[in-house]
């Protein structure tokens, strides 16, 4: 019997994106967002848009593959997916859809993309406007739990008790993104660089979160990738990057409603790491570089942890800034190396897929030096969760 797995039979072969913008100031719409970072996905794959017969997206995404597939002309659309769940969740995932589309012959050319013009539509941040509470936020919304940063506020908060987690090691993690912002062109917060002093004297948004800089940013934009048969991918101008284990949803009862899950503090990624790892056959000290979602530090500090990163009992001395850098400091574990989700874009984490194949083609402004394997962990403490590990021909 063949063993049943992605790894190294398909390769994201492009990636494109737009210019990222701040919440409300695109002067594009949504769709025609979606359809620029498709066509720069494409050119930069060598691949003419008709070809794509496939899309895979998340967190509902408004732009539909049918919809797109109309606009670009496409010959032939064989495969159309959405991953359930909100937020960034399903970063990995889709493009762990579009891979398994492309393994399984259902087609041959998929981009997985995620659009978002905010200004447009609602904003993620804020808390549901509607005049009664239904479902989950009838038992929520009485006691102030409107929002995310609520939401997720108090997993963190019961986390960090247990083991003693200081907030230097969430400063940490929000220095490094903006360290890394200020050398991408493409970087929101490019230009705002933070300090210790300033991360400290930011407001409070909600305990542990009690610094605006731990929350991710809103914004406007588009990103995609574009996946191939790994034999295709040899013959197409870019150097291909592999797909090494992709993994999706999450372990027992994570969804449970109303703040019931019986593994209350977790970012839902225990079984799901675990399964990446066995894909993957390889696990995080292999890794190079890592890219991690951060809706907000602390769902990061979770990540990290459940996926063997970081040792819980050691957090305090393993989260700080010097680690986390690239290419300067001691580079133990570079991390979100344009910036991420707090510094560069908040595209629901499909902006740290594109840097993760430029850590690879040894493309990236924080290029870390020999990078071959570099590891993304989708949106914390939403369910379903995924992650992705991608390498280089000599990872295979």
């Amino acid at each position: 019997m063949s063993e049943r797995t992605l790894r190294g039979k398909v390769a994201i072969a492009g990636i494109g994106e737009t210019t990222y913008y701040k919440h409300g100031q695109s002067p594009d719409a949504e769709f025609k967002l979606a359809l620029q970072a498709i066509l720069a996905a494409c050119k930069d794959a060598g691949i003419h848009p008709r070809e794509v017969d496939g899309f895979a997206s998340y967190g509902n995404d408004r732009s539909d593959g049918p919809r797109l597939a109309a606009a670009l002309g496409v010959d032939e659309l064989r495969f159309s997916n959405m991953h359930w769940g909100g937020g960034g969740g399903g970063v990995a995932a889709a493009v762990g859809n579009a891979g398994a589309a492309v393994q399984s012959g259902m087609a041959n050319c998929v981009i997985a993309f995620r659009s978002l013009a905010q200004g447009q539509f609602a904003r993620y941040g804020r808390g549901a406007q509607a005049a009664a509470a239904g479902g989950d936020d009838a038992f929520l919304a009485p006691y102030g739990l409107m929002s995310p940063a609520q939401r997720f506020a108090m997993k963190i908060t019961r986390f960090m008790t247990e083991h003693g987690i200081r907030h230097e090691a969430l400063r940490a993690i929000a220095m490094a993104s903006y360290h890394h912002a200020q050398a991408n062109p493409n970087a929101v917060m490019r230009g705002r660089p933070l300090s210790e002093e300033k991360y400290d004297a930011s407001r409070w948004i909600i305990e542990p979160f009690h610094r605006l800089f731990d929350c991710c940013q809103e914004n406007d934009g588009a990103a995609a990738v574009l996946v191939v048969p790994a034999e295709r991918a040899k013959d197409l101008p870019q150097t291909p990057v592999y797909l090494l284990g992709a993994a999706q949803g999450g372990h027992h009862r994570s969804a449970a409603p109303v703040h019931n899950a019986p593994d209350y503090a977790s970012a839902h990624f225990k079984t799901v790491a675990r399964n990446l790892w066995e894909m993957a056959k390889l696990g995080p000290k292999e890794c190079d570089v890592v890219q991690a979602y951060e809706n907000f530090t602390g769902g990061v500090l979770l990540s990290l942890i459940e996926h063997g990163f970081v040792d819980p009992r050691t957090a305090n001395e393993e989260l700080v800034l010097d680690r986390l850098l690239a290419p300067g400091g001691k580079g133990k574990m570079p991390m979100n190396t344009s910036g991420g989700n707090l510094a560069e874009c908040y595209m629901h984490g499909l902006e740290m897929v594109n840097e993760a194949v430029r850590q690879l083609r040894g493309t990236a402004i924080n290029q870390v030096p020999g990078a071959n394997v570099v590891a993304v962990l989708g949106g914390p403490m939403v369910t379903p969760v995924s992650s992705l590990v991608v390498g280089t021909e000599a990872s295979l």
